[in-house]
């Protein structure tokens, strides 16, 4: 089941970030006075009661801004075109604008369910404003304030009313990994190279794929799927608007998967987008490879993949557990060592391990370092158990979640991934002070 997706359109300054940040539970997009501010991460996934949902928060569509503007309107357009649901949404304390019906004529354009959403409705001016945003014309209007967290379960209600509640996903007995990246890095000939056909387009271009793309192929008597997502590219380019909606996919791509592929350019080093882009993958919790592509362009290839080792290492890491692979999608060289690897990490992000064996790992590395005294006080560890994969989670009973420094956390998971092969996912520890419930 794919989750559906949600956009929140409107004229700039009428705080569409602000309750995107509600939706969300957490403060991602940028809040400011400027009109127009929100360039930054623009999408996140909701959960409400028994429903999930991706939601888009787009920049403020002006019409008197022209040069602004072109660039704007194409991103909202594009979210438009992306979303299932639009909440429009309005700024009852200045009431109905000419930029406002510039918007409603848009909307109505795209056929898309719209509710209508009158922020700002915590102000007494708001009052005298309600009943003009009638005359938009659309079916639903619920009054909010992001501000004062006023309507907001409403909302959600209105948004959520016509989705299929979570279920299982279809029988699908594939394991499902995306390969993620900047343009022109050879997303689309690696996704080649591996299915041994062209059935990706494949261009100079950068940027020529536009949507994930999924592609069910057997390999040693196994399903996969891969899933060739659109190439993320930096902020501040051209078309910097259009890139975000790419990157919107790129990350359905990757939520949807069970092990992310990021491809990095041999020819060009790291590079920082290279980082934010594996940094999506591990927040989302997945397995990940790290390929260096274009590998038949290196000369004296053992002494740079030295050199590229140590790189990795220190520009990424915080996921120095990923394996790294060199191989050059275009001429397939090294080409059979990337699946193996697929296969090693997603099995290492569903391994279970003994609840025993574990409290012994933990208890031996407990005192082989204990935790430093912190005013008279030190953390004691109780009892760890696992509890749940894709990625691995534990949690640990303590004292005091007050007494955990991060050093001595990372510790822990250093000595669980030495004792367990947990290469390649991510791994999480949760503490509870004892007693503490789920």
């Amino acid at each position: 089941m794919k989750k559906p997706v949600v956009a929140l359109v409107g004229r700039p300054n009428v705080g569409k970030s602000t309750i995107f940040n509600k939706l969300i539970g957490k403060k991602v997009s940028i809040i400011e006075d400027t009109p127009g501010v929100t360039r930054d991460r623009i999408y996140g996934s909701v959960t409400y009661d028994k429903y999930k949902f991706y939601l888009i928060d787009t920049g403020g569509i002006d019409a008197e801004n022209i040069s602004f503007n072109d660039e704007i309107k194409m991103q909202a357009e594009l979210a438009i075109d992306e979303a299932d649901i639009i909440v429009f949404i309005v700024d009852g304390k200045e009431g109905l604008t000419s930029n406002d019906l510039i918007v409603k004529d848009i909307l109505k354009k795209s056929g898309k369910k719209v509710i209508v959403a009158i922020n700002k409705t915590d102000s007494k001016d708001s009052k005298e404003h309600l009943y003009d945003f009638y005359e938009l014309g659309f079916n639903q209007y619920i009054n909010v304030s992001g501000e004062q967290n006023i309507g907001i379960y409403d909302l959600l209600d209105a948004i959520c009313e016509d989705f299929n509640q979570i279920s299982e996903e279809e029988l699908d007995d594939s394991v499902k990994f995306s390969i993620i990246g900047r343009p022109n890095v050879g997303k689309s000939s690696l996704v080649n190279a591996l299915l041994n056909e062209d059935r990706v387009i494949v261009s100079d271009i950068a940027g020529t794929t536009r949507d994930a793309v999924d592609l069910p192929f057997t390999y040693h008597g196994k399903n996969y799927t891969v899933i060739d997502t659109a190439g993320m590219r930096k902020k501040g380019r051209i078309y910097e608007n259009i890139e975000k909606y790419s990157l919107l996919r790129s990350m359905k791509a990757i939520d949807r998967s069970d092990v992310c592929v990021v491809v990095i350019n041999a020819l060009e080093g790291v590079i920082e987008h290279d980082k934010h882009i594996a940094g999506y993958a591990i927040e989302a919790g997945k397995a990940v490879v790290i390929v260096v592509n274009k590998w038949d362009l290196v000369d004296d290839k053992d002494e740079e993949m030295k050199k590229w080792k140590k790189l990795i290492k220190s520009e990424f890491a915080f996921m120095d557990y990923a394996p790294i692979v060199f191989l050059s999608a275009l001429t397939k060289k090294r080409i059979h060592t990337l699946m193996p690897e697929i296969l090693k990490v997603y099995e290492n992000s569903q391994k279970e391990i003994k609840t025993s064996v574990l409290n012994d790992v933990i208890a031996d590395a407990y005192q082989l370092n204990l935790p430093p005294s912190f005013r008279g006080k030190r953390l004691k560890i109780y009892f760890i158990n696992q509890v749940d994969t894709k990625p691995p989670k534990f949690n640990i009973q303590v004292n005091s979640k007050g007494l955990i420094h991060f050093s001595y956390k990372r510790y822990l998971e250093n000595k669980l991934r030495e004792a367990f092969d947990f290469e390649g996912t991510p791994i999480i520890l949760q503490f509870k002070n004892k007693g503490e419930q789920e």
